[in-house]
C-alpha cells in the first residue's frame, strides 16, 4: 500500500475535514493529535482495509456464482471438480473446507482462502486445470452467463487466481515491506 505521505489543501479528505468538520489541518494547534494526523491515519486504514476486503469479497462472488454445497447441482459439480481436480481440489471443495473456509474472512485470516485457492490451483497440471476449467464454465453456462464452457471456466480460474494473488500481496504488512518500497523508489527515482 503506497499513502500519500503529506496532505494538501487540495486533497480531498483534507477538504472534506476542513470544510465539512470545520475543523483545520493544525488543529488543535497545542493537541498531540490533529486533523493532519487524523486524515493520514484514516487515509491508510481506508487504503488498506478497503482494498483487502473488495478483494476478499470478489473471490466470495467467485464462489457465489458456483453451484451451492448440499444441493443436487452442488453435489454433482463438487463430485466432479474433484474427480477432476484430484489432491488439488481438496483445497476448496466443501467436503475439506467445509464452513471454516469461508469464516476465515470473517475471523480477520484474509489470507486463509486466498492461500487456498492458490494452492489449488497451483497443484493442478495442464490437463487438470483445462478439465476443471470444463467443469467450472459449464456450470456456469447453465446460468445467467452466456455460453461458453470451458472459456467461462477458464476466465473463472484467471479471475480467482489473480484475486488472491491480490489478497496475499494486500496482505504483506507496512513494516514488512518499508525497506523494500524505500528501496525501490530509490532505485527507479536513479534509473
Amino acid at each position: 500500500m503506497i499513502v500519500r505521505r503529506y496532505l494538501d489543501e487540495d486533497d480531498e479528505l483534507a477538504q472534506h475535514l476542513t470544510h465539512q468538520l470545520n475543523t483545520p489541518m493544525g488543529w488543535p494547534e497545542d493537541g498531540g493529535l490533529n486533523t493532519e494526523h487524523v486524515a493520514k491515519i484514516a487515509s491508510a486504514a481506508a487504503c488498506d482495509v478497503s482494498y483487502n476486503q473488495a478483494a476478499n469479497g470478489h473471490l466470495v462472488d467467485l464462489f457465489a456464482a458456483l453451484p451451492l454445497p448440499g444441493t443436487p447441482e452442488g453435489d454433482e459439480f463438487w463430485g466432479s471438480l474433484r474427480d477432476v481436480g484430484g489432491l488439488a481440489a481438496w483445497n476448496i471443495v466443501p467436503a475439506n473446507a467445509g464452513g471454516p473456509f469461508f469464516d476465515y474472512l470473517i475471523n480477520g485470516n484474509e489470507g486463509g482462502i486466498a492461500s487456498r485457492v492458490l494452492s489449488f490451483l497451483g497443484g493442478l497440471e495442464d490437463k487438470q486445470r483445462d478439465d476443471v476449467a470444463k467443469v467450472i464454465g459449464g456450470a456456469l453456462g447453465q446460468d445467467t452467463f452466456v455460453e461458453g464452457g470451458r472459456y467461462l471456466g477458464k476466465l473463472w480460474l484467471r479471475d480467482a487466481e489473480t484475486t488472491a494473488w491480490h489478497v496475499l500481496l494486500a496482505s504483506r504488512r507496512t513494516h514488512e515491506t518499508a525497506d523494500d518500497r524505500k528501496r525501490f523508489l530509490e532505485a527507479w527515482g536513479n534509473a
